[in-house]
């Protein structure tokens, strides 16, 4: 019997989930998640307004910025290999140190994207250490929010577990705003202008100033680090060890016993991914592309500004999510809100079109403003109860690695080529296009949402 059983066997209470305060429980789920999506929307940021000057090269800007994109969807091919290394060994030996493990692979891969040489400097070497370390921040960040969100709902009450489990969905809108809110920090201070700074190659922003974010994730990385050592194992997983659940192998359990719900929450969860990008990264580089590039030639700050005023609709959603979800059911809520998904997918031509918006200093930017705002109100509805659904699909023996491949292959199908895959439709078919993809993506979800079991009243320590 390992050291853990024995502990709980002698102590049966140090299961129950007010042994530790439940601050520290949102705390330690919370300020993990923030670090790793301020290091993933950093390196987003940049892959649309630095590297492809300093990374590629080329005279074709559209060129440039798809092989930016197609560095920037490296790290969610890394995501689900990343939830099956970090899933066995939170499913084996605990939640609390693998979200360790996660964080220090995270951080530290983008801390040294903020030292590489450029493209001019070292050739190709450059967008190659650029890819290797991306995966890396995939690996890290695909073991992240698994274990973040099984801290969270596994200490929380039945009632109230959505709720609870929304915490770590936090860490999306507060990282975007540290990431964004640095990145116009610097802009504004260094005076770097995207309409007119972007070919300057000597300009002290695109010369040093974009590693400094980079290179601060190693100070975030610390705080973290001390959270998450003062944090305690889940009482779930206590309790699994305690009546001997655990298995050797729980990559091959997770495909025995769970391959279908898996496979459920695969495609329960693409919307919220297809829409999480698009309004992150893709309608960034479409905010602040060039007329002939299909864009709306809008400044970089000013764009940046828009996004980070309209994230908080974003952040004030993701409670309301979780308490639909206790209210409602899971699947209740969600097939109404992804339908409402679907529906806006169909106004991006309305909203959006160089056509009804304008475009550099002509654009209209309170109709910019709604779009971004009912965008972003929307991924808040549809990410906040996530943290608690899909981990609901699974046994505890299997939960860190079953829902962690569902979360990190929906990111490759949801994601991964979502930026890509907008910028290529907006380039044939204009912003109506990408509208269509959304609402084609809301579809599948639905499909799956309405053929999978409520969860809501599941008992984690029973399956």
């Amino acid at each position: 019997m390992s050291s853990l059983a024995q502990e709980n066997t002698k102590d049966p209470s140090q299961i129950h989930p007010t042994a530790v305060p439940k601050s520290r429980v949102i705390l330690a789920s919370l300020v993990g998640t923030t670090i790793e999506f301020y290091d993933f929307y950093i390196y987003a940021t940049a892959a649309i307004a630095v590297f492809p000057a300093l990374f590629f090269t080329g005279n074709d800007d559209t060129a440039k910025l798809l092989a930016s994109m197609a560095t920037f969807s490296a790290a969610f091919i890394a995501r689900p290999i990343g939830s099956v290394i970090f899933g066995h060994f939170g499913d084996s030996i605990g939640r609390k140190a693998t979200l360790v493990g996660a964080l220090l692979t995270m951080g530290l891969a983008t801390f040294l994207i903020g030292l590489l040489p450029t493209y001019h400097q070292i050739g190709l070497w450059a967008p190659a250490m650029l890819t290797i370390l991306r995966f890396c921040q995939g690996l890290g960040l695909g073991g992240e929010w698994s274990g973040a969100v099984l801290i969270a709902s596994e200490y929380a009450e039945q009632d109230r577990r959505a709720r609870t489990a929304m915490w770590p969905q936090l860490g999306a809108p507060f990282g975007f705003i540290l990431a964004n809110g640095f990145m116009l920090l610097l802009t504004i201070f260094m005076g770097f202008d995207s309409t007119q700074h972007a070919g300057e190659l000597n300009h002290n922003f695109l010369v040093w100033g974009w590693r400094l974010p980079f290179l601060a994730s190693l100070a975030m990385v610390a705080v973290g680090l001390y959270v998450r050592f003062k944090l305690e194992e889940t009482p779930v997983f206590r309790a699994a060890v305690q009546e001997d659940k655990k298995v050797k192998s729980p990559l091959a359990e997770a495909f025995r016993v769970a391959w279908w719900p898996m496979i459920q929450g695969t495609f329960i969860m693409m919307t919220t991914f297809v829409i999480f990008y698009l309004m992150t990264a893709w309608i960034l580089s479409y905010g602040i592309a060039s007329v002939e590039a299909g864009g709306l030639a809008i400044p970089y700050r000013t764009f940046l500004i828009i996004q980070l005023i309209t994230i908080l609709f974003f952040a004030a959603m993701v409670p309301v999510s979780g308490w639909l979800a206790d209210r409602y059911g899971r699947r209740r809520s969600q097939l109404v809100l992804t339908s409402i998904v679907a529906l806006f997918g169909l106004s991006f031509g309305f909203f959006m079109s160089p056509e009804a918006v304008g475009t550099g200093a002509d654009a209209n930017l309170v109709r910019i403003v709604i779009f971004m705002s009912i965008g972003m109100a929307l991924m808040g509805v549809t990410s906040g109860a996530m943290s608690a659904y899909l981990p609901e699909l699974f046994p505890t023996n299997v939960r860190y690695t079953a829902s962690g491949i569902s979360y990190n292959v929906s990111s490759i199908l949801g994601a991964a080529l979502t930026p890509y895959v907008a910028v290529w439709l907006n380039s044939r078919g204009g912003v109506g296009a990408v509208g269509l993809y959304l609402a084609g993506a809301a579809v599948l979800s639905i499909v799956f949402m309405a053929i999978t079991h409520e969860t809501r009243d599941v008992d984690l320590e029973k399956i």
